[in-house]
């Protein structure tokens, strides 16, 4: 069950690594009150039907303005930017044993006509997208964006994997490309990146570690190199 956000003014009172984090269980398709709930850094765990699409399909549907091969509707509001390691099996089908997100950031231009269009209310992916896109274009559908964890762990979300039930774009798109729609158990972990609010957990991070930068760098002692560009200050750039 999802534990309850912690509200901004929460946010802003205590220093960020001390908001508690949860581990949550959403069903696919998600409610709209299941993502309520959801704090930034909450590890989730998916069960349900969701579907894969990336640049290419939202290129072809999109761009190109082919009909989609099913209602987005239809499938999930669920939305995964990822690559799976696909196998052909004998008695007809595929097996999947790896899936490996891919960078969503790339994705902003085509976010505004995807959620219109496809009612999608969560976005899993790598790396996150931009607090702009997310307080602008995430936040005006009631979507959350929730980010894979670190790299390396294609295995551990194939094994999340229960069974694919369609695949479509194959021929036009490829494996990686495809709209792959998938039955999940226990898919996971994913930490929850941005909220309903528009906030972006690497953004409070980054803010939190960047105020203690300056205080590291007044400690330091005069550059010996300092005529030929050594520097102390953080705002110079180096080449």
């Amino acid at each position: 069950t999802a534990g309850k956000g912690s509200s901004s003014t929460e946010m802003e009172e205590r220093p960020f690594n001390q908001v508690k984090m949860n581990q949550v269980k959403l069903r696919c398709p998600v409610k709209h009150g299941d993502i309520k709930n959801l704090s930034l850094g909450d590890l989730v765990f998916l069960d349900g039907v969701l579907f894969t699409g990336r640049e290419g399909a939202y290129r072809r549907y999109l761009d190109e303005g082919h009909d989609p091969p099913a209602p987005f509707h239809d499938l999930s509001n669920v939305n995964f930017h990822c690559s799976p390691a696909a196998t052909p099996l004998k008695e007809g089908g595929f097996s999947i044993k790896a899936v490996t997100g891919t960078a969503s950031f790339r994705f902003g231009k085509w976010m505004p006509r995807w959620f219109e269009q496809t009612g999608c209310r969560l976005i899993i992916g790598k790396g996150g997208m931009t607090s702009k896109d997310y307080r602008s274009l995430f936040v005006p559908h009631g979507a959350v964006y929730l980010t894979t964890v670190g790299y390396g762990l294609g295995a551990t979300y194939g094994r999340g994997v229960k069974s694919v039930r369609e695949v479509h774009w194959l021929e036009e798109l490829g494996i990686a490309q495809a709209i792959w729609v998938l039955e999940v158990e226990n898919l996971g972990p994913f930490i929850v990146e941005s909220d309903l609010e528009g906030r972006s957990l690497f953004e409070l991070s980054n803010q939190e570690i960047n105020r203690n930068l300056l205080e590291l760098y007044q400690g330091l002692p005069e550059p010996v190199l300092k005529r030929y560009g050594e520097s102390t200050d953080r705002r110079d750039e180096v080449l």
